[in-house]
């Protein structure tokens, strides 16, 4: 049967089986095994340290006299703190009567000495074993053991997979076997499958012997089994999101050399340390902003959802008042665990498509343009989402998009200067383009297409449409929003604020923002060896230095709001400037962008001429 089973998989997926031959050998597997039941066996002992034995508390959790006991600790408690005031007051005040003092006295000694009595008596007497409520404590008993088990399993699949399958490429690379893997006629979909499957198959080892135990102790617990299959989804979903971003950190970060798996495993460890302190915060509303479709992509607060003692959490989990564009996801576990899901399935096929780009040609860009508009407008949907949720505190449209938008700016800002640093060609491939270009006869139509969605060409149109996208929500609001209005802005006190300057503020964040991209295509055209460390750095000198200078100098946004104008946030002097002033800032960086581009086009024809004329020198 075995052999037969080997056959089957080999037939389906070579590469999984080749995995499994090099993981699945006796010795490997026997410590797999004996480390889970190893684990097993100490969670179970670890949750039965309070085991309620003969000398159980008459106070504690699972005795049948506690409650008696407490309302009688409480009442003595109560009566000896009102006597103790009682006295105070009388000492502070002194009677004319002294023996009222007295007996005051006398009765505070005697509640002292009842509830000393009283606490004696309780650490000297234990619960009757027949008042013990075992079903109770084995009942939390298991449940602990579930949520335990339920939190190794996510660390342990998620950092151990994928330092495994980094570190695996990492291997590959090293040897040159992914060369040969690359070359080989299985498709990628089938090779990346058999890398996901194979390379973690000791880890799911792991967890496949310790799961019987996990399902006893949740049934044993009473949880509903259709929690714990909702749990089992959102682990295998995250799986696939995190191994498929392991697998293509690993393909696009060659430079980091031995350090890839301990980066890559880390910055998840790290990732799921700070979403579980989020998780397990006490704040009402802290999911109520965009950043809750960063928590979204940990598990925890789905998991805390279902199981809400996981995180200690006692007063319900956050998803509870959860909503995207105003619709109420956290009303119930459908709704909760099928976005949770579908987020994750839906960037776990965005990943993968970039995998088989980068996996056949590791020079190839990470995404192609047309790509990153669904992924820019796709983006948007889900912040834009997450920011207009219902707000005890804050019902208004206009506040809540006003309190994200700090958020909004941060997101689409990395975002964008991702997309100049993936989409911008460098100089062979312009230079391709370019003869291409010059071979062909052309038509200003399918010069715009090439710009558009050709992969080959500069990608400042490509940017500038990206740039739309991540607009056109914002000037959506813009439009409709009140904030702006002449009768609003006059209740609000030192605001100077006004939809022409607001949009010409936008105009010149998307200017300067073009400006850098511009920048960095020409940097890019350069002979220069590694020309993308001199883009890195050019553009975040020119990003990041100026904001230093000017702080450094005491130039302040509102003493000199001109020269703010002309930084990478402009939004800070809006307030201090005319709107002609932000005008002419808007025309003075616009006509810098037209220079630039002016010069890219030469830049661009001269790259093709010279390689037009080297191949018919060659002749």
């Amino acid at each position: 049967m075995m052999p037969n089973l080997i056959d089957k998989i080999g037939d389906w997926n070579p590469q999984l089986l080749r995995e499994l031959k090099g993981r699945l050998k006796f010795f490997n597997v026997a410590i797999a095994v004996a480390t889970s039941i190893l684990l097993q066996l100490v969670v179970f002992l670890y949750q039965l340290r309070e085991y309620p034995g003969d000398k159980y508390s008459l106070t504690g959790t699972y005795c049948h006299l506690r409650e008696t006991y407490n309302q009688q600790y409480n009442l003595l408690g109560r009566q000896l703190n009102l006597l103790s005031q009682q006295l105070d007051n009388y000492q502070r005040i002194k009677p004319s009567n002294p023996a009222i003092l007295t007996t005051l006295k006398i009765r505070h000694q005697e509640a002292t000495t009842a509830f000393h009595k009283f606490n004696k008596y309780l650490s000297n007497n234990y619960c009757p074993q027949n008042e013990i409520d075992w079903q109770l404590w084995w009942r939390d008993h298991w449940e602990y053991i579930f949520l335990t088990f339920s939190v190794i399993f996510v660390f342990t699949l998620l950092v151990a997979g994928t330092y495994l399958l980094i570190n695996d490429l990492a291997k590959e690379e090293t040897r040159g076997t992914l060369n040969f893997i690359r070359l080989s006629p299985q498709s990628e979909t089938s090779i990346l499958t058999g890398k996901l499957l194979g390379v973690p198959s000791l880890i799911y080892l792991v967890i496949l012997v310790a799961v019987p135990l996990h399902l006893l102790a949740g049934h044993s617990a009473q949880i509903a089994s259709s929690y714990i299959l909702s749990y089992y989804a959102i682990l295998a979903a995250s799986c696939i999101f995190f191994y498929s971003a392991a697998l293509l950190f690993g393909l696009i970060s060659r430079l980091f050399s031995g350090f890839q798996p301990w980066l890559g495993s880390g910055t998840v460890l790290l990732f799921l340390f700070t979403a579980m302190g989020f998780a397990s915060s006490s704040s009402s509303n802290i999911l109520n902003n965009s950043t809750a479709w960063i928590r979204l992509f940990a598990p925890w607060d789905t998991i805390n959802y279902l199981f809400p003692n996981l995180l200690h959490v006692y007063n319900g989990s956050q998803l509870n008042s959860l909503e995207f564009f105003f619709l109420p996801l956290g009303k119930n576990v459908v709704s909760v665990v099928g976005f949770h899901l579908l987020n994750l399935g839906l960037c776990s096929y965005g990943i993968l498509q970039a995998l088989k780009r980068c996996f056949r040609n590791p020079q190839a860009s990470i995404i192609s343009k047309g790509q990153s508009y669904l992924l820019v407008a796709f983006c948007q949907v889900m912040m834009w989402g997450f920011s207009l949720q219902y707000w005890q505190n804050n019902a208004n449209f206009d506040e809540q998009v006003g309190a994200n938008l700090v958020y909004l700016a941060i997101y689409n800002l990395g975002l964008v200067f991702s997309l100049i640093a993936v989409l911008s060609p460098h100089r062979q491939d312009i230079q391709d383009w370019a003869r291409y270009r010059h071979q062909e006869v052309s038509s200003r139509k399918s010069v715009w297409r090439d710009l558009i969605w050709a992969e080959k060409s500069p990608a400042l149109v490509a940017i500038a449409i990206n740039l739309a996208i991540v607009t056109i929500p914002l000037l959506v609001w813009i439009s409709i929003t009140s904030v702006f209005d002449t009768d609003y802005s006059q209740n609000l006190a030192d605001n100077n604020f006004d939809r022409f300057k607001v949009l010409l503020a936008v105009a010149l964040s998307i200017s300067i923002i073009m400006i850098y991209a511009t920048i960095t295509q020409l940097i890019l055209l350069l002979k220069t060896p590694k020309r993308s460390f001199w883009a890195i750095g050019t553009i975040g000198a020119v990003t990041f230095l100026p904001l230093m200078i000017l702080e450094v100098l005491g130039i302040s946004s509102w003493k000199y709001p001109t020269v703010w104008l002309f930084s990478i946030y402009p939004w800070a002097a809006i307030q201090y400037s005319g709107a002609t002033t932000i005008f002419m800032a808007f025309l003075a960086q616009f006509s810098v962008l037209a220079l630039l581009n002016f010069q890219l086009t030469k830049q661009v024809r001269l790259v093709g001429e010279s390689a037009t004329k080297a191949l018919l020198a060659g002749r």
